[in-house]
């Protein structure tokens, strides 16, 4: 240790350090200071740098660095610095391990750690109740560390959230509430995302229109990402439910859910679904120009591939044309003049006649109603067996909240009845046919599909698009010139077939093809 009565070794630094909580009770760095310099000077010390650390944890020196800051320079130093003094050894750190390993580091550099309000030296004594201090510190920081993760267990069980709430919630009083600028935009990206029909990217600039910014703490608002929507439809919170992985459990919150567990239970079906880790091809992306609604839905007859298009500038005017990408055509250039033309009369030659309409929005209305009793029997059923497995997984958390079961045993049993209640949810997926407005369905097959001209004219891009791959899935092929070798789809094709005749009717029963008949597929 350092021997203070050398006149190179009169030179003294104070190190200083308070959280946020010590300075409510009178704490503060200004006070440690005060009492730091009074103990230099009846030690005879000259005190010339005082190291100042506010509001720093104890339990990690990396994330101190002051702290090391005043080590580096007491090392740099080491032949004028003779003593480091703090107001109580539990500054330097809280856990023993630490602390002995400081102190340790000083004495290599012949430097006296000092407490200003604990009995500290050189002799045995005053080591080993050094030393006893230091633990004590440990222990009292343990014991603080146990009765929080006690509290925030039993607050956990108790259904209430610990740590920050998701998008659409607040906290007022301890308890989540509705957040009123946010909760019913994030249940509509809900219900959205529930249609399958949007990705991940589509529903972050769908809240980004409304004005929602993702908030986190330490960083400015910034735009929704698509990480940020993954995990607000993984989390169950919205469901009303409070999961921990820490624990490994799942109870009742306390708090009003956005959506059910069955609309939860059919988007995870809906992103599971979406394995972007497997290594498909994908299509090219393209550019969408409505003066070309046809890119890449034509085909080149000889090559097969698809067409793209572009505008030509003549003398005086300029001309569109659609072309295969290959050029293998002497002349691939097809006019835009030409093929529009060519598109109205493969429409109207499938179009369907007024009466092949309402014959097949009545076979539509008799099928949806068989499948809607069906599907009412399966819900009520698997109502049932959502209902035995909830009781379940209750007796199972009782008994591991008892003791009967231990933590592994449990999260193995509550991983299975999860699954189990994942695959019934998804079974119960199919009752979004009830939410199928069947009116306004069987009035778009009457008024747009008799007449598939004036519907693709009228139509803007992104429609038309879906209504030439809903009939036509393989593209157009042409044949230079007109369109041939054309495959429609089998829904469709089926029909054609009816409205041509070459589809049988009988009095009592109808002998139709089984895609006819629009259950499952179809829809």
């Amino acid at each position: 240790m350092a021997d203070s009565t050398q006149p190179d070794k009169r030179i003294a630094v104070v190190y200083l350090r308070v959280s946020t909580e010590e300075q409510v009770d009178n704490y503060s760095l200004d006070t440690q200071a005060d009492l730091c310099r009074k103990e230099a000077e009846r030690r005879g010390l000259q005190v010339t740098e005082i190291f100042r650390e506010e509001g720093r944890s104890a339990k990690t020196i990396r994330e101190r660095p002051t702290l090391i800051e005043m080590l580096d320079y007491c090392r740099k130093h080491k032949s004028e610095v003779g003593a480091v003094i703090v107001y109580r050894l539990d500054r330097i750190s809280r856990q023993t391990a630490d602390y002995l390993a400081i102190r340790k580091k000083l004495a290599e550099c012949n430097i006296t750690l000092i407490s200003a309000s604990e009995p500290t030296g050189d002799t045995p004594t005053e080591r080993f109740i050094e030393t006893m201090l230091a633990g004590f510190a440990q222990m009292d920081n343990d014991v603080r560390g146990e009765r929080s993760r006690n509290g925030m267990r039993a607050r956990f069980m108790s259904g209430l959230h610990n740590g920050s709430l998701p998008l659409g919630y607040l906290r007022q009083n301890g308890y989540a509430v509705k957040d009123p600028e946010t909760f019913s935009a994030v249940k509509a990206a809900w219900e959205l995302m529930e249609t399958g029909t949007k990705s991940l990217s589509e529903m972050a600039k769908f809240l980004d229109k409304q004005g929602i910014r993702e908030k986190r703490k330490g960083h400015k608002e910034t735009l929704l990402r698509r990480q940020t929507m993954s995990r607000i439809f993984r989390n169950k919170f919205y469901t009303g439910k409070v999961v921990s992985k820490k624990y490994g459990l799942e109870v009742q919150g306390q708090h009003p859910p956005m959506i059910t567990e069955e609309t939860f239970y059919r988007v995870q079906a809906i992103l599971d679904g979406r394995n972007f880790n497997t290594p498909v091809v994908l299509a090219k992306r393209t550019r969408n120009n409505p003066d070309f609604p046809l890119r890449r839905i034509v085909r080149c007859g000889r090559c097969g591939q698809s067409f793209t298009a572009a505008w030509s500038k003549g003398k005086t005017l300029t001309y569109g044309y659609y072309f295969c990408i290959k050029r293998c055509a002497t002349k691939s250039n097809v006019p835009l003049s030409t093929i529009e033309p060519e598109t109205s009369a493969l429409l109207k030659s499938v179009t369907l006649k007024p009466e092949t309409a309402q014959m097949i929005n009545a076979f539509l209305r008799r099928a949806y109603y068989q499948r809607t009793g069906t599907l009412k029997q399966k819900r009520d059923q698997a109502g049932i067996e959502l209902k035995k497995i909830y009781e379940t997984r209750q007796a199972l958390i009782e008994k591991n909240l008892s003791g009967v079961y231990s933590d592994d045993v449990f999260k193995e049993q509550n991983k299975i009845l999860e699954e189990k209640i994942t695959a019934i949810q998804a079974a119960k997926d199919e009752t979004m046919i009830e939410k199928y407005n069947l009116e306004a369905i069987t009035k778009f097959i009457e008024t747009k599909f008799t007449n598939l001209d004036e519907t693709y004219k009228n139509a803007p891009l992104e429609q038309k698009r879906v209504l030439m791959c809903s009939i036509f899935p393989k593209g157009l092929q042409w044949s230079y010139p007109g369109y041939s070798n054309t495959q429609i789809s089998p829904f469709y094709q089926c029909c054609l077939n009816i409205q041509n005749g070459s589809v049988a009717i009988g009095a009592g029963q109808e002998t139709l093809t089984p895609g006819l008949v629009l259950g499952k597929d179809a829809l």
